[in-house]
């Protein structure tokens, strides 16, 4: 199902699932998804027929059905195995985050340079950097969360692709080049801040002015 379907979809997904887990109903339309969600219903619609066939007209999707079809496109339903390069406060908040497991992803270890031997971080090993090839090719890693400083990020990109990661979160304020088998997700967190800011600033301008 997952290869037949958009990236855009893809990307909505996540979506639908949280709002659908959250809810205490056997039943679930499109349109109390969208109107939920603020987003369009003709698409909503679209993107839940291309994943599950058992919504009815006027009836909807029992949602049991619904959760486990989303589950399956986006790969929830087998944990992806994850390491996080960088051991920093960022990287060991999201050691610390057991949301990634909802949608999949099991962090299980992370790497840093200033580390000399093996440590534990809660129940996350955390290895020296020069061992992450090593790791990844014995356990077929092949996804990797990136959370070192802008300054070392493409030599930590370079590192994750030698080692055979395919698919990397960054949340590394710097655009990592990597080759073209290699899927980058950026997740910048400061130019989020910066545009709540300025769209808070606007909405002040605008009661100021009214």
């Amino acid at each position: 199902m997952q290869s037949m379907l958009s990236k855009a979809t893809l990307g909505r997904l996540p979506m639908y699932l949280q709002f659908i887990r959250r809810m205490d109903a056997e039943k679930v339309s499109a349109t109390q998804i969208a109107k939920g969600l603020g987003l369009g219903e003709v698409q909503v619609r679209k993107d839940l027929a291309s994943v599950c066939t058992a919504g009815l007209p006027k009836v909807g999707y029992p949602v049991s059905t619904l959760r486990q079809d989303m589950e399956k496109a986006l790969g929830v339903d087998v944990p992806v195995s994850t390491v996080i390069v960088g051991a920093g406060k960022l990287g060991s908040a999201l050691m610390d985050y057991d949301g990634f497991m909802d949608y999949g992803m099991e962090i299980v270890a992370a790497f840093d340079r200033i580390a000399s031997a093996c440590t534990l971080h809660g129940h996350v090993p955390v290895y020296p950097a020069d061992q992450l090839a090593a790791f990844c090719s014995l356990h077929h890693i092949q996804t990797g969360i990136l959370t070192v400083p802008a300054s070392a990020a493409q030599a930590a990109a370079d590192e994750m692709t030698a080692a055979g990661l395919t698919a990397i979160l960054n949340f590394a304020p710097y655009p990592i080049k990597v080759p073209s088998h290699v899927t980058v997700h950026p997740v910048n967190i400061a130019l989020s801040l910066a545009y709540l800011h300025l769209a808070a600033s606007e909405t002040g301008n605008q009661e100021e002015e009214e």
